[in-house]
């Protein structure tokens, strides 16, 4: 299970980029990551806001996120198969739920021998969202155990060449 948190919902943006980054780094660092009753998982979040949740168990799944104004915020996964790596690209916390910002990067993977990725016949919903399972080439499997790289954040308006 990996992906990032975009922010919260309500936040108050900061008057810069430079300010609202380390809004957004402290917001980070104050945000707990946790599944009820799975005793082995691993992982957390870091001051980036990417997440990563090592030996989640299949199936129906809760993952709580604990946040300054989002307390208790649940992203819900149901109809997981066993060994999927769930990819959730910028989600928006917001009190008692998530919000998908980009719910087209949204990705369930599963490690097969094929040449390249192909849809399964089964689905999982990610908070709320159906989403394909999709067989995928073990070589493009590689990052399953990394957090994930998030795009580029503050870029200057002008660069000189």
């Amino acid at each position: 299970m990996r992906g990032w948190i975009a922010d919260v919902s309500g936040a108050t943006k900061a008057t810069s980029p430079e300010m609202d980054a380390a809004r957004r780094m402290q917001l980070f660092q104050s945000t707990n990551i946790w599944i009820d009753d799975a005793p082995y998982v691993s992982g957390g979040v870091a001051e980036n806001g990417a997440f990563l949740l090592l030996d989640v168990p299949p199936g129906d799944i809760t993952i709580s996120f604990s946040a300054p104004g989002a307390p208790n915020a649940k992203l819900v996964l149901k109809n997981i198969p066993g060994n999927a790596d769930v990819f959730v690209p910028a989600m928006l916390l917001r009190p008692g739920g998530v919000a998908l910002v980009d719910p087209q990067g949204v990705k369930v993977r599963l490690a097969a021998r094929v040449d390249k990725p192909v849809a399964t016949s089964l689905t999982a919903s990610v908070a709320g969202l159906t989403v394909p399972v999709m067989n995928t080439p073990i070589a493009q499997m590689v990052d399953r155990h990394d957090y994930p790289v998030l795009p580029a954040g503050f870029r200057p308006l002008a660069t000189v060449k």
